[in-house]
């Protein structure tokens, strides 16, 4: 019993709120997972930037002095904002895949959250406020975002066990469900070239549709394939550079709650989670068909 919330915007002027709304509507679902919390934010692109957020259990330690040693292991710059137990690593988009291979030979013990040119990843183990106010989360501005509060019901509470999973750039994924053919979908990726950072069925289904994107296919063509290709009972919201989508499995017990206007559009795992979002009075609420895919792009 997991809680999920989603927000696209399509309205610039709520971009300054992003953090706040969102965090808002997490909070609200806290107690359908007291484990661990995560959100990931979508923020505008700059052009000449990309970041990777990284993650690590002795962040003094680890952190102290790494902008200067990635800066001579790959001959520029960088700077890193340090927030909590998690830092966001600023360099050029050309050098991004250098930073991570730095990152990984000076501080093994760093765990990757996330990489792209927009998004941001923040989770940790603990309830949602506590990991909203650890991160400032209610500052953060941007045009989409998503997040999720765990019960962890097959895998350890861990930070890495934590939502959202990020397996490619600028894409990330939350789940509420259990996947039962994870195994041999995780063996299948492994065989095309993915690396996998935990046992959770959750990364699996990041993966997945990591994979089906790099083939060509879009956000609402890679969600189609979930419905055929993984087994088991699960509500996905997703999030890429530009776009937002959301897939039920065919029996869609998992419960799920979307509202649109002309300013967003919102998904929660309960409608309590979509309140106190401007004007929801007059949106379009529904509830999302089993086996249909669901999504926008800016």
């Amino acid at each position: 019993m997991c809680g999920i919330v989603g927000l696209f915007l399509k309205d610039k002027s709520l971009e300054p709120r992003l953090g706040s709304m969102l965090s808002e509507m997490l909070i609200s679902l806290s107690d359908r997972g007291p484990d661990s919390a995560g959100i990931a934010i979508y923020g505008a692109p700059s052009g000449n930037e990309a970041k990777i957020t990284i993650q690590s259990a002795k962040p003094e330690h680890d952190f102290r002095n790494l902008d200067a040693e990635l800066a001579r292991a790959i001959g520029t710059p960088v700077n890193i904002a340090v927030k909590s137990t998690h830092a966001v690593v600023r360099t050029t988009p050309d050098k991004i895949d250098e930073v991570r291979e730095a990152i990984q030979a000076l501080r093994p013990d760093i765990r990757i959250m996330g990489a792209g040119d927009v998004v941001e990843i923040y989770k940790e183990v603990g309830l949602p406020e506590a990991v909203v106010d650890r991160f400032d989360v209610r500052s953060m501005t941007g045009t989409h975002g998503i997040g999720h509060t765990r019960m962890a019901t097959e895998s350890a509470v861990t930070t890495m066990g934590a939502h959202p999973f990020s397996t490619g750039a600028d894409q990330c994924l939350v789940h509420n469900g259990s996947l039962s053919n994870h195994n041999n979908v995780r063996r299948e990726l492994i065989r095309e070239g993915m690396k996998f950072e935990t046992e959770n069925d959750t990364e699996v289904a990041a993966a997945y549709l990591s994979s089906q994107m790099a083939h060509g296919k879009n956000l609402g063509e890679a969600l189609e394939g979930t419905l055929s290709d993984l087994d088991g009972f699960f509500t996905f919201v997703v999030g890429t550079k530009n776009g937002f989508g959301v897939v039920r499995d065919p029996i869609a017990c998992k419960p799920a709650v979307m509202a649109e206007t002309d300013q967003y559009v919102a998904f929660g795992s309960e409608y309590r989670a979509l309140t106190k979002l401007p004007g929801i009075d007059n949106a379009r609420v529904w509830e999302p068909e089993p086996a249909t895919v669901y999504f926008w792009e800016h």
